[in-house]
């Protein structure tokens, strides 16, 4: 060996000579857990071999890089979504994943995710890679808000990963994600939202009723049927979900574990009642079923009727999923208190609820004050 061999600097380094003479320099690090090498790239420059080389041990010691190859981000994400059905994997509050967004996960990593990232190790993918895949997403001209959702269950699968060792760097992390004017969802006045309902088709006013009124989803008041309604005692049940890409009902449990009973209120009540007049006081059966009376109306069908009678009477349309915002607001207004608004709307914890509704409570100065100073003076404080 000679002494340019045994230098130092070359400790750790690989050299080679290509056709031309050329000396070609690439660092290496040896990972002790993974009992393997790490190889930097080939360079003309030996500083920079060797400034790969410092980095990488830095990075071994703290486990920010290993040599261990891993699954790729397929095979990590077939064992992810599969943990995520069965409830083996849970989410960060230590609860079952809702059916939704179980659904949502498995279409966003089979139709974005892995016809992009697939073939690439998990702990090799690295923030510029997602980064890359993000601008790409964006030159297609996906909304800020769908790129947003494709990249979420990217970022749960390495939550999940992290700990159990197949990944040691999030790439997910400090990214530069499109950011788009994020429109609040339009909420209506009761008086608004009574004359929204009431310009409805008569066989479509109790839909949006228990979404303004029970604050049910979408895919929550399809799937309803009339044993969940008991008008007697004024409270329905939230058992399952319409699931229209897959054509199939959802188990509506919460995250808590739970499903959920709503209260009627009076004006839904009254619709509820109309509307099983309208259809002859079934007993059994969806509320809303479609031309196969097993499976619920479309949403399609129901947004746009909805659309052209609103049209017609001059009203600013409502979406549903609106009308749930708009229950939610009425209830704050009417002071029910956030725990028992967290159980009514479905949320998995009253975190969700103060994230979602937080603007609309009482938060001022001067609320906190009146709304107090209102509690003294009825206590006589």
């Amino acid at each position: 060996m000679s002494p340019t061999e045994r230098s130092p600097a070359l400790v750790g380094i690989e050299v080679r000579t290509d056709a031309k003479g050329r000396k070609r320099y690439r660092g290496w690090a040896y990972d002790k857990r993974a009992k393997g090498n790490l190889n930097g790239p080939w360079t003309p420059h030996l500083a920079e071999a060797r400034s790969w080389r410092v980095d990488a041990l830095a990075k071994l010691q703290t486990g920010e890089l290993s040599a261990a190859k891993g699954p790729t981000v397929h095979e990590a994400a077939e064992q992810f979504i599969a943990g995520i059905k069965t409830g083996a994997i849970l989410n960060r509050s230590g609860k079952r994943y809702r059916p939704s967004v179980v659904t949502g996960y498995e279409r966003e990593f089979r139709n974005r995710v892995l016809p992009a990232l697939a073939a690439s190790r998990l702990a090799r993918l690295t923030p510029a890679d997602v980064q890359l895949w993000i601008d790409s997403l964006t030159g297609e001209g996906l909304a800020p808000n769908t790129i947003r959702n494709v990249v979420t269950p990217l970022q749960a699968l390495y939550s999940w990963a992290l700990p159990r060792d197949l990944a040691h760097v999030n790439p997910c992390t400090s990214l530069r994600l499109p950011s788009g004017e994020q429109k609040r969802d339009r909420i209506a006045t009761p008086s608004e939202a009574a004359k929204l309902i009431a310009a409805l088709p008569a066989k479509d006013q109790a839909a949006l009723g228990l979404a303004v009124y029970a604050g049910l989803r979408i895919g929550e008041l399809l799937a309803i049927e009339w044993e969940a309604i008991d008008l007697e005692q004024k409270k329905l049940r939230v058992v399952r979900a319409w699931d229209e890409k897959a054509k199939r009902f959802l188990d509506a449990k919460t995250e808590a574990g739970q499903n959920r009973t709503v209260p009627i209120v009076d004006p839904l009540a009254t619709l509820l009642a109309d509307h099983a007049v309208l259809m002859d006081h079934p007993t059994e059966g969806l509320l809303f079923p479609g031309r196969d009376a097993s499976q619920p109306l479309s949403q399609g069908r129901l947004r746009k009727r909805a659309a052209e009678a609103w049209q017609g009477a001059g009203l600013e349309p409502l979406g549903f999923h609106e009308g749930r915002h708009t229950c939610a607001s009425m209830m704050i207004a009417a002071k029910v208190n956030a725990k028992a608004l967290s159980t009514i709307m479905g949320h998995a914890n009253i975190s969700i609820t103060l994230d979602r509704y937080g603007h609309l409570m009482p938060g001022s100065e001067d609320e906190v004050r009146a709304l107090f100073d209102a509690y003294l003076d009825r206590e006589g404080g």
